[in-house]
């Protein structure tokens, strides 16, 4: 009944969500909970046919559209600390949590790039930790180390989080940015920029690059070693659209 409740007021991903978070409390509380209990697997069959079950895919960002973003910022420091949010987003294909948690030590730039250490994400509970490389761009415009290095000399070599707020009067505040600053980071961008920013979010940066990089014809373990996927079949999702093109047997059919 509490699954049908929610049928009317959420997607089926959150509705599994919910659903997980059921069984983790009743297994806290040292109580059985059965998820995949015949009663169960039902509702969340009719469900998934009454809402579908095809997940909400954000438009990535990338090429021509990032290139209109980065142009479209402000000046002042909030465009120049957005353009190396943006790029380093990007770059190094990071959810936005990721993104916001990265501390000054947590990057190194030196003259291949950006060395960006990830000490815990969504797939890494445990804090094995990962380290991701950003080459320099080709042009100023889309060089993350450029971008990096003109918001440091904003920002300060003290140590605490790598994205700070700005206040009035252009100041910059130690405090951290929250994971919805990047999705209004997004979103602003794409909206000075002439996109629809309700096509995009905080994901459309990691999206992008995956997009970017199969368009390029990346092989997909190339991609999976930047975005950290584990699983190949989440991760070809990202670069389903790519693939449709490539090597497609209507190619030499029609």
């Amino acid at each position: 009944m509490y699954l049908a409740h929610c049928a009317d007021r959420l997607k089926l991903a959150s509705i599994r969500l919910q659903l997980a978070a059921l069984a983790e409390a009743h297994r806290r509380a040292g109580r059985p909970f059965d998820r995949r209990h015949p009663d169960i697997a039902r509702v969340l069959d009719g469900i998934a046919g009454t809402l579908g079950s095809a997940p909400r895919q954000v438009a990535p960002v990338h090429g021509d559209a990032l290139r209109a973003m980065l142009a479209a910022l402000p000046a002042g420091a909030v465009g120049v600390r957005d353009r190396a949010l943006l790029l380093v987003g990007f770059g190094a294909a990071l959810r936005r949590s990721e993104l916001v948690g990265l501390d000054l030590e947590d990057v190194q730039i030196s003259a291949e790039g950006v060395r960006v250490r990830l000490r815990r994400s969504k797939t890494d509970p445990t804090g094995a930790g990962a380290v991701v490389a950003i080459r320099r761009g080709r042009s100023a415009e889309t060089c993350a180390a450029a971008a990096l290095e003109a918001w440091l000399r904003l920002r300060g070599g003290a140590p605490g989080p790598l994205f700070q707020a700005v206040v009035k009067g252009g100041r910059v505040r130690p405090q951290r940015l929250s994971a919805m600053a990047v999705v209004r980071a997004v979103k602003g961008a794409a909206a000075r920029a002439g996109l629809d920013p309700a096509t995009v979010s905080g994901h459309s940066l990691r999206a992008g690059l995956a997009t970017a990089a199969a368009q390029a014809g990346a092989p997909l373990l190339a991609i999976m070693a930047q975005t950290r996927h584990r699983s190949v079949q989440v991760a070809r999702g990202y670069v389903r659209d790519a693939e449709l093109w490539r090597d497609n047997v209507t190619d030499q059919l029609l």
